[in-house]
């Protein structure tokens, strides 16, 4: 309660004060209608039909009447095409409807388990750290580039100062440009790697592969990243010794959490295992997939965008398995090597991506394999102004702590299938 004193306004040059004299303040800078509190919106009422009581309403009179029913006229059925006004029908009247659910990972997806549930839905063995002899073929200094530490930076630059005029430019803006500049270095080592020539960047490809994992049905589609492929399969990682003894691994649960939970659960679908390109595509073999934090896809974080890796790795490698052997289930004979790596623009995610068996269902048998490398920044900032506190110059403007070993691992990934 306010007293009366407290009520009346304060004299001119006084400050308002309340009857225990605390110091009162108002907030005159927006009205009270926009620091009120919405009352949440009321559902219609449900209004029973008996027979032999029907309601009196104004439809006669053609305009509204105090007192009388508001009347319920029929759906207005168009004699043309409208797409504006166009109703969906029934999930059960669809041809495609089916009674058991499928469950889609799409690029939009944000798994709550992050990497181990991946694992779970893949099958996968994960083996921490990046592969030994993909990192040797970048410590060879034949298949390094002339002047590379300075190259890179200059692409960095580019792509963070040069690039736009604006003082804090989006991630949308410098992230696809830092990978596109990576990615025509590397092509500079075409003259002593022929192989790099039989090539191709693809993007905006879609891509459906569907497996079956107990006793529910999976499925990862959608378009998603820049995809290279190449005329040739990468050649496998993991020996024969190595992936049989996959068969003693036991994958990771994290009950009571269903590994189902935040895919998208969909009655109306189509099993299709398509890579996203025609038949007798030149470069058919998958060999690096590039996806970046930006775009309309939404903000992951760093665990979520590993499995994103995993999951549309192992996507492509199922696709291109189906092509080759069909929809019979059992170990490969050839495995199926696709890489990945996801960027924000400074940390860089490398996964590679073995696919041993198509054989889903149980969680016995031989498994998959995955190497991930996580959180390998590139550079510490980039900063185009300098940040100032107090007259003291904390972060000074320009390119720092630049990390070469992060380029030899992403220049390993591109050399894989085509040096000696």
């Amino acid at each position: 309660m306010f007293s009366a004193a407290v009520r009346r306004l304060a004299p001119p040059g006084r400050k308002q004060v309340s009857a225990e004299g605390e110091l009162l303040h108002r907030c005159v800078s927006v009205s009270s209608c926009a620091r009120g509190k919405s009352l949440p919106r009321t559902k219609p009422r449900d209004v029973p039909e008996i027979r032999g009581l029907e309601r009196i309403t104004y439809a006669e009179r053609k305009h509204y009447v105090p007192g009388l029913a508001k009347p319920v006229f029929p759906d207005w059925e168009k004699d043309w095409h409208d797409p504006r006004a166009y109703r969906a029908p029934a999930a059960e009247s669809m041809e495609l409807y089916k009674e058991r659910p499928c469950y889609i990972y799409t690029q939009r997806t944000n798994p709550l388990e992050g990497v181990r549930q991946a694992l779970w839905l893949t099958k996968t063995k994960v083996v921490p750290g990046f592969p030994a002899q993909l990192l040797a073929l970048a410590e060879n200094p034949a298949n390094q580039l002339e002047d590379q530490d300075e190259r890179v930076q200059n692409a960095i630059r580019h792509a963070r100062f040069w690039d736009t005029n604006q003082l804090r430019p989006p991630k949308e803006r410098y992230c696809p440009s830092l990978l596109h500049n990576l990615l025509h270095l590397c092509r500079g080592l075409q003259v002593s790697h022929p192989a790099l020539r039989h090539r191709m960047l693809a993007e905006r490809y879609s891509l459906s592969a569907s497996w079956t994992r107990g006793e529910d049905q999976f499925q990862v589609r959608g378009q998603n990243g820049f995809l290279l492929s190449s005329t040739t399969p990468l050649p496998a990682v993991a020996g024969d010794e190595e992936i049989r003894s996959t068969s003693d691994n036991l994958l990771e649960t994290f009950y009571p959490i269903s590994p189902t939970i935040d895919l998208q659960c969909a009655h109306v679908y189509q099993l299709r295992n398509h890579t996203g390109f025609r038949e007798g595509y030149p470069y058919p073999h998958a060999h690096t997939l590039f996806i970046t934090e930006a775009g309309d896809a939404p903000k992951l974080k760093p665990e979520q965008l590993r499995a994103k890796l995993i999951m549309f790795a192992f996507g492509n490698a199922l696709a291109r398995a189906r092509a080759l052997y069909g929809n019979e289930s059992g170990v490969l004979e050839k495995p199926i090597v696709v890489q990945s790596v996801g960027t924000s623009g400074r940390l860089f995610q490398f996964v590679v991506f073995q696919l041993n068996t198509v054989d889903l269902e149980s969680d016995s048998g031989v498994k998959n394999l995955a190497w991930v490398d996580a959180d390998q920044p590139l550079y510490d900032f980039a900063k185009v102004r300098p940040f100032i506190k107090k007259k003291v110059v904390k972060v000074p403007a320009g390119l720092a702590g630049y990390q070469p070993e992060t380029f030899k691992k992403f220049l390993a990934l591109y050399l894989h299938g085509a040096a000696d």
